[in-house]
C-alpha cells in the first residue's frame, strides 16, 4: 500500500515538464529534497516557499524513498587510506 502522504505528490506531463511537484504548486519534490539534503530545515524550506506545509515535505520524503526502492543511484565508494 502506498503511503497516504504520496496523494500530495502531481505528476502531470503539461506542468513542469511532467516531473513529480507537490499538488497545485510547480514546486519539485527534487527541490525539496534538494534542500533538504544540503541542511536546510523544514522551518526554512516553508519560509522560502509559504505555499508548502510540514506534509508537503514529509511527502516529498516519501516520494524519495518510495522512489529509492525502484532505482539504485551509484555513489562512489570511500577511497582506502
Amino acid at each position: 500500500m502506498a503511503h497516504p502522504l504520496l496523494q500530495r505528490i502531481s505528476v502531470d506531463p503539461n506542468i513542469c515538464f511532467g516531473k513529480p511537484c507537490i499538488k497545485g504548486t510547480r514546486i519539485w519534490v527534487s527541490l525539496i529534497l534538494d534542500f533538504l539534503a544540503g541542511g536546510m530545515t523544514n522551518k526554512e524550506i516553508i519560509e522560502e516557499y509559504p505555499q508548502l506545509t510540514e506534509d508537503d515535505i514529509r511527502a516529498a520524503i516519501a516520494y524519495g524513498a518510495e522512489m529509492s526502492r525502484e532505482r539504485y543511484v551509484e555513489v562512489p565508494a570511500a577511497a582506502a587510506k
